[in-house]
Order: C-alpha cells, then sequence, then structure tokens
C-alpha cells in the first residue's frame, strides 16, 4: 500500500472535501471582516464626492474583494489545513490511517493535489479578474473617487516631459493610437525653467503629431489672465508607447502583458528587475497555497492526548507565516537588486518545501 500515491479513492474524496469546505469557509470569514474594516474606513472619503451614493460603495467592494480573495486565499489554506489536520488527530483519523498502512506523505496527497488545484484556480483569478479590477480601482483611487474610468489597460499620474514643457494626467486608458489621457495639465515653461502658462483639458487624445487638448483653459503667468481656448495639440515628443512604459504597474497586469511591457523597458535601457521579480511572483505566488498542507502538517502527527496538539497547531501556523515573511523580504531584497528576480521570487517557495519536508519526517514517528 505505501508504494500507492493514492490507495484509496474514497478517503481522497472525503479528505479533499473536508479540505475545500474548510478553505472556503476560512477564506469567506476573512474576506467578509477585513472587507468592512476596510470600507469602514474608505467609504467617507468615497461618499464625499458629490454624486457618490451607495452604489458607488458596492462597486468599490466589487473592485477590492478580489484584492481580498488574491491575498488571503494562501492564509485560508493554511488555516483550514491545520484546522483540518488537528480535528482528523484529535478524532484518531490519523492513527487509523496510519494503522491501516498509510505513510504520512499518502495521508498528505489529497491535500497537496486539492492545494495544487486551489492554486491553479487562484492564478486564473489573478490573472482574469484581480489585475483589471486593481487597474481600474487605481485609477479610481487617483481620480479622487470621482467618475469610474472605464477601459483596460488604465495607468495613473502620468508625469512626462517634453523639452521644458511637461505634460501631466490623472488617467491614461488604452494603448497606442486609441490611448487617451484623462485630467490632463500642461506647463509650459522658458528657457529658465520658469512657468509661463497652464492649460488644463478634461481629457487628450492622440493625433499622430501630439495631443490634442478637448477644450482646453489657458492661464497665462504674466497677464494672471484666464481664457478658454479651442483644441489645441500640445506634446508632440511624448507618445502613447513612452507614457505605456513610463509607469508599469505589475499588480494591475497579466503576465503576458507584464512580459510586453517589460521587454519594452529593457528595449528602452531601464531598469526592469523589480518588474522580473513581479513577473515571477506571478506564478510562485499562488503556488504558494501548494505548500500549506506541507507546512501544517505538524498538527496531523502527535498524540493528541498527550496534550501537545495545541503546540503541534501553533508551530504549523508559525511555519506557514514564516514563509510569508520571508517571500515578502525576499522580494524587496530582490527590488534593491541583492537578489536576481527568479532566486528573489522562488527562493523562499523551495526553502520552505525543504522545511516543510524536515519537519514531517521528524514528526512522522
Amino acid at each position: 500500500m505505501r508504494l500507492d500515491f493514492l490507495p484509496s479513492w474514497r478517503l481522497t474524496v472525503y479528505l479533499a472535501k473536508t479540505f475545500v469546505v474548510r478553505i472556503f469557509a476560512v477564506l469567506a470569514m476573512l474576506v467578509l471582516v477585513l472587507q468592512i474594516l476596510d470600507l469602514l474606513g474608505t467609504s467617507g472619503e468615497i461618499l464625499a464626492v458629490d454624486g457618490n451614493s451607495e452604489a458607488q460603495l458596492w462597486t468599490y467592494v466589487s473592485l477590492r474583494a478580489p484584492q481580498l480573495v488574491a491575498r488571503f486565499l494562501p492564509y485560508s489554506v493554511l488555516l483550514a489545513t491545520i484546522l483540518t489536520l488537528a480535528t482528523l488527530n484529535q478524532n484518531s483519523e490519523v492513527i487509523a490511517m496510519k494503522a491501516a498502512g498509510l505513510s504520512a506523505h499518502q495521508i498528505l496527497a489529497p491535500l497537496v493535489l486539492t492545494a495544487a488545484l486551489v492554486s491553479l484556480l487562484s492564478f486564473g483569478f489573478n490573472e482574469r479578474i484581480v489585475t483589471r479590477a486593481t487597474a481600474t480601482l487605481s485609477a479610481w483611487e487617483k481620480a479622487d473617487w470621482g467618475p469610474v474610468p472605464v477601459g483596460s489597460s488604465i495607468k495613473s499620474n502620468i508625469y512626462m516631459a517634453d523639452g521644458d514643457a511637461i505634460l501631466v494626467a490623472r488617467t491614461a486608458v488604452g494603448s497606442g493610437d486609441a490611448m487617451r489621457l484623462g485630467g490632463v495639465t500642461w506647463y509650459r515653461r522658458d528657457p529658465n525653467l520658469m512657468l509661463t502658462e497652464q492649460w488644463r483639458a478634461t481629457d487628450a487624445r492622440w493625433t499622430g503629431d501630439g495631443w490634442e487638448l478637448s477644450a482646453p483653459r489657458r492661464f497665462t503667468v504674466s497677464t494672471a489672465k484666464l481664457d478658454t481656448m479651442p483644441d489645441t495639440v500640445v506634446g508632440a515628443g511624448i507618445t502613447p508607447r513612452e507614457i505605456a512604459i513610463s509607469s508599469v504597474n505589475a499588480d494591475a497586469q497579466d503576465i503576458v502583458t507584464l512580459r510586453k511591457s517589460i521587454d519594452a523597458l529593457k528595449d528602452a535601457g531601464r531598469r526592469t528587475e523589480e518588474l522580473e521579480g513581479r513577473w515571477w511572483h506571478k506564478i510562485s505566488g499562488p503556488l504558494s497555497a501548494a505548500l500549506m498542507p506541507l507546512l501544517g502538517a505538524v498538527a496531523a502527527f502527535g498524540l493528541a492526548r498527550s496534550g501537545q496538539l495545541f503546540v503541534r497547531a501553533v508551530i504549523g501556523m508559525a511555519l506557514g507565516f514564516a514563509y510569508f515573511v520571508v517571500d515578502n523580504a525576499a522580494l524587496a531584497i530582490g527590488n534593491f537588486g541583492g537578489y536576481p528576480p527568479f532566486l528573489a521570487a522562488w527562493s523562499p517557495f523551495l526553502l520552505f518545501a525543504l522545511i516543510g519536508e524536515l519537519v514531517l519526517l521528524k514528526t512522522e514517528e
């Protein structure tokens, strides 16, 4: 029986079903509590904007909830692992399985496979939903909770120089020649970099020769006069491609788009180590859920009546949370160039996989 990875289909289904129920129960509890706390801190700012009402609060919840799900899903898998294994241990089900000839790895196999499936679902959820929600929420926040920006490839806080002039925009929506800027300000300066004119427009579009400001208002510094001007083209030296690579939010781009942004930055001679680390972490991050059963396995073995079950559960939680601390630290060190991007994203996963396997072998007896 020890030669079979999953020796009992019925036992596999039983363990997987128990594990899945606990994962989503813990996740729902965490997301609900954290969403309420987050909404309490943000609702005042949203409702302070004229025209915003309860509908905008629900919009915020719909954009914020996917981020919370993505962030706390691995934690939920860890806590569900400890709850599942501690319950099995307390009810002597682990002893029964070991008496039937199952090894520790065979007992954990259904949980690891279930967690691996959750990792795949998490990856797809992050790529298809979380990135879009993050892009929209970031742009909405930069717009001071005004009208929600609509579109794909949303960028925020654009600041570009064209000679002595400066182009500032709150948002950039779209890509290529279809890109449109929102909340645009164009500053003209003299050769001594003193401000001479300030142009403001609600939006601007790319014409091929520059950015056409829609019904701009011009403030002339020398005369302190404010004029409404016809549509005017400015910023001929600032192309949509330069804006696209000026500000890259890794959390708001899927893995394919982020790779294209990294390649564009490399072609422009920009530093990309931080973004490359984030790119690798888009894979290793969701996969961390598959590691949690191994780190929490210490709660499954040992006699429950010895009074050490609680201690073992705490050790499992400590191992899991230590992984997340080391993972964030490795990414931060990688951002400063201390680690290569691949090593920054994958070294915590490989390190704690070895630690979890070592603890499992030491505690199996």
